[in-house]
């Protein structure tokens, strides 16, 4: 019997890049089928809640990205450019916000086709494993859909005449993360069950062994 389970993601967190992979190897492996929920990063659905807490949360989450990724073995370097538009100086997020609406509606477009996971893997390794400057340019983002199996033209197309009912979706998986008990991202939910973090990849599937996960 194949597993289903969802994956609440952002293209912006360095944490759903570094358990992007893991989770898309897992669906190759066993007998699962894992559905890519695209959430708005925190920075563009509640930006008051990533600025009034701790100034020293941007610090930690940057120091501990970088050695979780050394930890994994996984290329990290913070993006350039930042999916996020923001004065660094004072963390004022950009009315306009490109990058990141193009990487979400898109990201949306590849699940309605059942090809989410490999596309995030694919995407989110572009933008964080350090080997692209720029990665919003040229044919770097085609070329990581086309190894997903997925046209980025017509992703992109997509994007752009549908963009009320994709926007609509991603705010309907963010109430089901909600719903399922979590607000932050990565969070897989597994029969009714949130394991948040790439730190849980390991406890996902322990769980999912226990309720009969099996090798393909």
């Amino acid at each position: 019997m194949t597993l289903k389970a969802d994956l609440y993601f952002s293209f912006r967190s360095p944490f759903s890049y570094l358990c992007a992979g893991r989770y898309y190897a897992m669906t190759k492996e066993y007998d699962l089928n894992i559905a890519l929920r695209t959430v708005w990063p925190i920075a563009i659905r509640a930006p008051e809640m990533l600025f009034q807490g701790n100034p020293a949360a941007p610090r930690y989450i940057l120091m501990d990205s970088i050695r979780s990724a050394a930890m994994l073995d996984i290329p990290f370097r913070w993006p350039r450019p930042d999916p996020i538009v923001q004065d660094l100086a004072n963390y004022t997020i950009a009315p306009e916000q490109p990058h990141i609406r193009r990487l979400v509606r898109t990201g949306q477009a590849a699940s309605r086709r059942g090809l989410g996971m490999g596309f995030a893997y694919e995407v989110s390794k572009l933008i964080f494993d350090g080997s692209t400057d720029d990665w919003h340019e040229d044919d770097h983002l085609a070329e990581a859909a086309a190894r997903a199996g997925l046209d980025f033209a017509e992703l992109e197309a997509e994007a752009a005449s549908d963009t009320d009912a994709l926007d609509a979706e991603v705010t309907a998986n963010q109430d089901a993360l909600e719903a399922a008990g979590h607000w932050g991202v990565p969070t897989l939910v597994f029969d009714g069950e949130p394991f948040y973090g790439q730190d849980r990849v390991e406890m996902a599937r322990w769980r999912m062994e226990q309720k009969g996960l099996v090798k393909r």
